[in-house]
């Protein structure tokens, strides 16, 4: 074979690998599907927040009941930004010294337990 052909096979190749990368950036979500909202019934054991990332390009909010099962919520509803501000000012009336603001680095969790 010859020089240019290996150097045009080459860069095709790196081509597809390329195109391949950008079409599936942002699919490494933890959530497929979201739902809009927690059933009444249903007691919250956990939830977690998960901020966008190189990965996943969306905010993720993980809610696992007491029954073990787990879900992800729409963290643009309404009732969605209602639950998820109970839930952290019950976590900072709980603790004994309250930070004056919350802030998260990339790639890290926040985590709140009921």
């Amino acid at each position: 074979m010859s020089g240019i052909l290996k150097v045009f096979l080459l860069l095709a190749v790196m081509v597809c690998i390329s195109k391949a990368q950008l079409h599936e950036s942002g699919q490494q979500c933890l959530c497929r599907s979201v739902r809009k909202g927690i059933d009444s019934k249903t007691k919250v054991k956990d939830i977690q927040i998960y901020p966008a990332t190189a990965f996943c390009d969306k905010v993720e909010i993980v809610v696992t009941n007491n029954s073990g099962l787990r879900y992800c919520l729409d963290p643009k509803m309404q009732t969605v930004k209602k639950l998820v501000a109970n839930v952290m000012k019950q976590k900072r009336s709980s603790t004994t010294v309250r930070p004056t603001e919350f802030t998260s680095t990339s790639g890290s969790t926040n985590t709140a337990r009921i």
